[in-house]
């Protein structure tokens, strides 16, 4: 039975189907196996993201999932579409027949999207016939999902070989508009093939993506074919989502190009030790200096007092984060298509004086600082360290991978490492002094490369803030509590941001979410999230080296309720007009909250004065669920364990009474599914 907790389920995610693990695993598979273990290839993958995140971003969030994520997390409630791109289908047997396919089946089933690319359409299918008489090839057998009920067969075309373009097409595709009546729909179009079946379409390539060198002289007449027809081709799929159900972009969003970085502190004697410690990993070649680390290599610059006039005219000519900046990106080119963004020289310009606003439109470094020195006055604690230096870009491939090698969970419920890249800057990291805040205007994700595209609407508010909490604390203040803080610092950080905004509902989701009732249905009750938070930590010589990376819904309209739409419909009347939220002021608030809190727990621990903070906020006291690991048995929560936020969980049994049997449940070894009102034990 679930619970009665009145949280709103948005469907939010679309979720592409990647198989592997992790990324490096997963090459060397698709490298050496044709029919790779867990079915998809890196290409259609990579294709699918970028193609889907261009039409759907910031309505949705467009994540890699993997086998293990389809089969164990609670996906389904947040999502709208399931994608499964090319591969083998053989491999999305092996690794979902079974309890990940009825899982499947019962989303589509309770009115989710299904939407197969060449194998992901054979496996949508009753039946698979792949070269039949074929013996090396072919592929034949019925199939769980039967979501088409009949026979798919393939290949349409002859030629197809494994990893390779010997027998890709510009198959000509004619259109019926009958069964596509949104949107422009073209009466024939060619799209990419290779090796799909008759019921389906192949994976939809952007012609721009395609390399003419891959195969022969015939391969390259039809990527020119493809690029002819690759507004016909956007057109389609744009009413194929539509009449899926999904809100697509009328305007094809187009690929931001990343800006320059601008390194600041609250006084210049702060910004020259920083830059001392960093001297010994910056290098010199000829008259220009390098940071180069495992993840990135950043281009020094130090514009002085006779360079900056000349500097500000040439940034301020870059209006919008989205457009193509003056930075030196000679790795990548203009046109709108997949980005390596890892093989990109990031310009990273340090400031002895704050930038101006000429240089960064979007980011006003002066009220920022003036907003973070008057909050530390307000401090009964002695706050100094956290947003004292200030690394900020308009565009940013994401704060936490700049700083550390995993990407912030912005906005939305479900998370994914199937692409994440697995290197890190550790150079950088180790030589940040606690409290360094990177944050963005506009963040990309660098969920593996090439794959690179944004994921952030405009108007949220991004940054990732290092700690260094040293080993000597570690029982007394245990690190795990560190993404507890964090959660406070957001939700304290807003309720404190200036009179009006203290009783806005705002809440903590264990452990480390923030929920707020939807301001478009008050009279429910119903939460929504308006916050993710990830925190990654690591040891590195005797301290725990933290980057903890915060997304917050601050002022932007899309994809989900927002910090401002709240204050509109909950605060005081007058108070939006009077105090209009600033992504400044807001940062400002939620890092000085963020440092009064983690100094007090160095001080103190997660103790009992802590404890009652922790719960005047939170979603989750007496709250009955249900415990699927325990036989299905019905419990209510009853708040974290002082020692190591564990959640506990009282036994309920006869007309819910106790009966006095605890459970302690770790927040890093299962899943709250706060909308089904269930815990359940991760594998």
């Amino acid at each position: 039975m679930a619970a009665d907790n009145n949280l709103a389920a948005q469907r939010l995610n679309v979720l592409v189907y990647s198989g592997a693990l992790t990324q490096s695993a997963w090459r060397k598979n698709v490298l050496t196996d044709p029919s790779p273990g867990n079915g998809s290839t890196v290409e259609s993958v990579r294709h699918c993201l970028y193609t889907l995140r261009r039409l759907l971003a910031p309505n949705y969030a467009v994540i890699p999932v993997t086998a293990d994520m389809i089969i164990k997390e609670p996906w389904t409630a947040t999502c709208a579409m399931l994608v499964m791109p090319g591969g083998a289908d053989l491999g999305y047997c092996k690794a979902l027949n079974g309890q990940g396919n009825r899982r499947i089946s019962q989303f589509v089933q309770r009115g989710g999207a299904y939407l197969g690319f060449c194998a992901g359409g054979y496996y949508g299918s009753k039946r698979c016939e792949f070269e039949v008489g074929d013996k090396k090839m072919a592929v034949v057998g019925d199939r769980e999902l039967a979501f088409f009920p009949g026979t798919c067969r393939g290949c349409a075309f002859p030629g197809f070989v494994y990893h390779s373009e010997a027998g890709a097409r510009a198959a000509e595709l004619k259109v019926s508009k009958s069964a596509l009546n949104v949107g422009v729909v073209p009466d024939v179009f060619r799209s990419y093939y290779n090796g799909g079946g008759v019921f389906v379409d192949a994976p939809l390539f952007a012609a721009v993506n395609l390399d003419k060198s891959a195969g022969g002289p015939e391969y390259a007449k039809v990527v020119d074919q493809l690029e002819a027809d690759d507004k016909a081709r956007t057109d389609f799929l744009k009413a194929c989502l539509a009449k899926l159900g999904l809100r697509v972009n009328q305007e094809t969003a187009t690929v931001p190009s990343l800006s320059c970085l601008h390194l600041s502190s609250v006084d210049s004697e702060d910004t020259g030790r920083l830059v001392s410690s960093l001297e010994e990993i910056i290098s010199k070649e000829g008259d220009k200096e390098y940071l180069k680390d495992d993840n990135d290599t950043f281009l020094i610059e130090r514009p002085d007092a006779f360079r900056m006039e000349e500097l500000e005219e040439a940034l301020s000519s870059v209006n919008d984060p989205a457009e193509e900046t003056k930075a030196d990106q000679s790795s990548s080119t203009t046109e709108d298509r997949i980005v390596d963004y890892n093989s990109i020289v990031k310009r990273l310009l340090i400031h002895k004086e704050l930038p101006s606003s000429k240089i960064t439109p979007y980011w006003n470094h002066h009220a920022f600082y003036t907003h973070l020195r008057t909050y530390q006055s307000q401090s009964k604690e002695a706050i100094l360290d956290f947003g004292r230096h200030l690394l900020y870009g308009e565009v940013v491939t994401s704060t936490n991978t700049i700083l550390e090698k995993y990407v912030i969970p912005i906005l939305f419920p479900c998370r994914s490492s199937s692409l994440m890249d697995e290197s890190r800057n550790t150079q950088l990291l180790r030589r940040l002094p606690t409290g360094f805040t990177a944050t963005a205007t506009v963040q990309v994700a660098g969920r593996g490369r090439g794959s690179n595209v944004w994921v952030s609407p405009a108007g949220a508010l991004m940054f990732s803030t290092v700690i260094r909490h040293p080993v000597d604390k570690i029982q007394s203040a245990p690190v795990v509590f560190i993404q507890y803080l964090a959660a406070m610092a957001v939700v304290k950080g807003i309720k404190s941001y200036d009179k009006g905004y203290e009783d806005l509902p705002v809440k903590l989701k264990w452990p480390n979410d923030v929920y707020a009732i939807d301001p478009a249905q008050p009279e429910k009750k119903s939460y929504t999230k308006i916050c993710g938070i990830l925190v990654n930590s690591h040891f590195s010589s005797r301290e725990y080296i933290s980057v903890v990376g915060i997304g917050l819904n601050a002022t932007n309209a899309s994809p989900t309720t927002s910090l401002n739409a709240l204050v509109q419909r909950f605060a005081p009347s007058g108070t939006a007009t009077k105090q209009p939220i600033t992504l400044e002021k807001l940062l400002a608030r939620i890092l000085t909250v963020f440092e009064e809190l983690y100094t007090r727990f160095l001080r103190t621990g997660f103790d009992r004065a802590f404890e009652e903070m922790y719960y005047a906020d939170w979603l989750h006291m007496h709250q009955v669920v249900t415990l699927e690991e325990e036989g299905g048995a019905r419990a209510r929560i009853k708040g974290i364990t002082r020692d190591y936020g564990l959640l506990l969980a009282e036994e309920l049994g006869w007309e819910d009474r106790p009966t006095g049997r605890i459970w302690q449940l770790q927040s890093d070894s299962n899943s709250f599914d706060f909308f089904r009102g269930l815990v359940r034990r991760k594998v």
